[in-house]
């Protein structure tokens, strides 16, 4: 993927972020991002700025792309032997499609969170040591108990698990599960947190945590979030980007897409026409 020159001269020279018409710093971009799977095209020529300490909110019918869309974010398509991702996605400045880019230190910048919670088997207390650990953040234990604790504490968990952090991870509620995977993410000090529909498999009260949390988090991290729910796009975001077949239809502050939308498509789908 090459840098064009509209690129470079959009980001400042000495390494400042570009930012958008009305002055907010963009995080990350992605310039006309396609992606194969084989022969078949998931997605066509998707443009979109990323803002600073926002929370952007991914929405749209099953299939039309939201969740492949934010697979190219962190390279987690890389997984995938038979998908293809054309295009350019910048972090910082920095092509993330790069081949010098190290894709370990990349997932460790651009953390991610998953539909289903999936604490490792281990520990509370090692779950959320693992990241750290393994990018060597810590130089000593209390530094990793430090860590431990204050991750725990921005996922809104310490004080329901102090007491039992030998216990496994697995042994908690779903939403307990999920905000401890959000603890693991933020271990290893990322700068930006995708997350795949979070709430899809947990109840209201969980639910309601999770959308508390992703709005305090918002003040330290810029995050990216998938939602089958349009109230809860509504809820937590303030950019929001509509997915339909593939194509990205349009994208702004979320009140707008929501009372307003541009476009046809955006306004059948969100009135229930289709999706």
């Amino acid at each position: 993927m090459e840098m064009t020159a509209g690129n470079v001269q959009q980001a400042d020279l000495n390494g400042a972020l570009p930012v958008t018409e009305d002055g907010v710093p963009i995080k990350m971009r992605a310039n006309q991002v396609t992606v194969h799977y084989g022969e078949k095209q998931a997605l066509f020529g998707v443009d979109l700025n990323v803002r600073k300490s926002n929370v952007t909110a991914l929405i749209g019918p099953s299939g039309c792309g939201k969740s492949t869309f934010l697979r190219c974010l962190n390279r987690m398509n890389d997984t995938i032997d038979i998908c293809r991702v054309g295009g350019e996605i910048v972090l910082d400045n920095e092509d993330i499609y790069d081949p010098k880019i190290d894709v370990v230190e990349l997932r460790a910048r651009v953390g991610m969170v998953f539909q289903k919670p999936n604490p490792f088997p281990k520990s509370i207390f090692e779950n959320v040591a693992y990241g750290p650990r393994i990018h060597g953040l810590a130089q000593s234990k209390s530094d990793l108990e430090e860590i431990v604790a204050t991750s725990l504490q921005k996922a809104g968990l310490f004080e329901e698990v102090k007491d039992r952090l030998d216990e496994p991870g697995t042994g908690l509620s779903g939403g307990q599960q999920q905000r401890l995977c959000i603890a693991r993410a933020i271990a290893v000090s990322p700068e930006v947190i995708l997350m795949d529909e979070p709430c899809s498999a947990l109840d209201p009260i969980a639910t309601a945590k999770v959308e508390e949390l992703i709005d305090e988090l918002r003040e330290n991290y810029t995050i990216v979030i998938v939602t089958h729910s349009m109230q809860q796009a509504a809820r937590v975001s303030q950019r929001t980007a509509f997915f339909h077949l593939g194509y990205l239809v349009e994208e702004g502050k979320t009140n707008d897409i929501f009372t307003n939308p541009k476009d046809q498509r955006t306004q059948d789908y969100i009135t229930g026409r289709f999706g």
